[in-house]
């Protein structure tokens, strides 16, 4: 039977299992570690790199409308300011002056404390999944510290973007729990700053980049003019990005450093963006479902009118239930032309394209689908992940971790497993095997310890299938071996030509 553990204890849970097994280490972890920054380790990079070649081979390879880019990390500083990134790529900040600790502003929530009509005092609290629920828990308690009589009026819960001059001095810090030292929200931009050439001075500053499209927008005449592509048409790129987030948090989730996976689809200014746009929502849930993620924790919130940029046609996301709440998975916006043209306005190039059928030049609309891998891997890890009890060969009931990973993705894909690794003629099977595999997939030899540990050891990694060759293999006719699936966890024979053909319809 398998069993959903509460959320905190899941996110803990698979941050362990993610250390323990080599997904993901903290980086710089024997200098104390790095806030906001990971390494990937030997299982983790084989899973990054399965979601980055699926959405590559599906994306482009297996589409005649894309083509693919890779842009340089650090381009010419003018490209951020077209952008608007140098002026407006900023997250509010407040610090805490006693604790020195910051917190994005619309992550810190407030509530004035209410009794009666009358204002006892202010709560605050961290963004969560019950942010009202420890608000009004905190409003009880000051209620009661304070020997308040009356009846308390239910909690207004305001981020500090909110937050009146007056009322700022009077909003306890979540740090010290005491009013008087947060300072009002200020713009930070979190862009990483660098320096190009021997000097160190403002004519050598440059950025890293915080999101891959803009490499696809400043190579978009670069494509055109030798890349035989005609509207509608997309540009993707894979890449590193980096942004200077104040709290980073919530594992992999929200980094300094992590990978994108983003494409522009160029469209004519007068094609219908609506259809596209519900194209590519469902093209993306599409491809979700393909590696693994349940409907069930899918869902689409779309970006209100009154808060989308003022070139945004729409914007919807891709939500996905993380034990920590349903967070944005996938933004699918409709940005009009105006990266184009904003390229084309501060580089004096004209970024047009020109239409055959009414000989007039226009600059394309575009429809961008962008998506963080790294969000992707922990989408998958959450899901994935299941603890169940589970009867051994002698009827004794023990606990099994399971990752159930899509085969598409699975960082190991088959287990070769000899039955006894003292039998050369079970081993030389096993090994005559295991290196036929390794020519097209990842796949992992062991033969330490009995089988059904090693079972475990692959069912906690997401290894869909083990192979034991036993003593059938070699002493019966039809060169059979034991196939054992790790969801079902059945088992039955299979040949190796069986066995290929599995994996050949499997993994994609």
């Amino acid at each position: 039977m398998s069993t959903s553990a509460p959320s905190a204890n899941l996110m803990e849970a698979i941050v362990s299992l993610a250390k323990r097994r080599g997904f993901i280490f903290p980086s710089s972890e024997i200098y104390g570690g790095f806030n906001g920054f990971f390494d990937y380790g030997p299982l983790g990079a084989e899973l990054k790199k399965n979601i980055r070649d699926c959405w590559w081979a599906d994306m482009v390879r297996r589409r005649d409308d894309i083509v693919g880019l890779e842009s340089s990390i650090i381009m010419h500083p003018k490209v951020w300011e077209a952008s608007g990134h140098v002026a407006g790529f900023t997250d509010p900040l407040v610090d805490c002056k006693v604790s020195k600790q910051r917190y994005r502003a619309d992550q810190l929530f407030f509530a004035a404390v209410v009794v009666d009509g009358k204002t006892a005092g202010y709560v605050s609290a961290l963004e969560s999944e019950d942010t009202v629920g420890e608000l009004q828990a905190a409003a009880e308690s000051l209620k009661r510290k304070k020997a308040i009589q009356g009846t308390l009026v239910p909690v207004l819960a305001k981020d500090m973007t909110e937050a009146q001059p007056d009322e700022i001095a009077l909003i306890p810090s979540p740090a010290t729990g005491e009013p008087g030292s947060l300072t009002p929200p200020r713009s930070f931009n979190m862009m990483f700053q660098t320096n190009v050439g021997a000097m160190t001075d403002a004519s050598s500053v440059a950025y890293l980049r915080p999101e891959t499209a803009q490499g696809m927008f400043v190579d978009f005449k670069n494509v055109v003019d030798t890349g035989r592509v005609k509207l509608p048409f997309g540009i993707a790129q894979i890449g590193k990005s980096f942004r200077n987030e104040i709290t980073p948090r919530n594992f992999i989730f929200r980094s300094r450093e992590f990978e994108q996976m983003e494409m522009e689809f160029f469209i004519h200014e007068d094609d219908d963006w609506a259809k596209w746009h519900r194209h590519w929502i469902d093209w993306c849930k599409g491809w979700l479902r393909s590696i693994g993620l349940p409907d069930s924790h899918l869902s689409e919130y779309d970006h209100p009118k009154a808060k989308l940029a003022f070139y945004s046609k729409g914007t919807t996301d891709i939500m996905f239930q993380y034990p920590f709440g349903v967070q944005e998975l996938w933004g699918i916006a409709a940005r009009g032309n105006y990266d184009l043209g904003q390229h084309a306005q501060a580089s004096g190039k004209p970024q047009e394209i020109f239409d055959e059928a009414t000989k007039k030049k226009f600059v394309p609309h575009v429809i961008e689908p962008a998506v963080g891998v790294d969000r992707i891997l922990l989408a998958v890890l959450c899901a994935g992940y299941a603890e169940e009890d589970v009867k051994d060969e002698k009827g004794n009931v023990e606990k099994r971790t399971v990752l159930r990973l899509s085969p598409r993705i699975a960082p190991v894909k088959v287990a070769v497993l000899p039955l006894l690794k003292n039998k050369e003629a079970l081993v030389g099977r096993s090994r005559a095997l295991y290196q036929k595999l390794q020519r097209r997939h990842a796949v992992f030899y062991d033969d330490g310890g009995n089988i059904g540990r090693r079972y475990r050891r692959q069912d906690e990694i997401g290894t869909p299938w083990c192979v034991t060759i036993d003593f059938d293999t070699i002493e019966k006719p039809g060169d059979t071996f034991t196939l054992r699936e790790r969801d079902s966890m059945a088992q039955r024979r299979i040949t190796e030509a069986e066995l290929f053909a599995l994996l050949d319809e499997q993994v994609y």
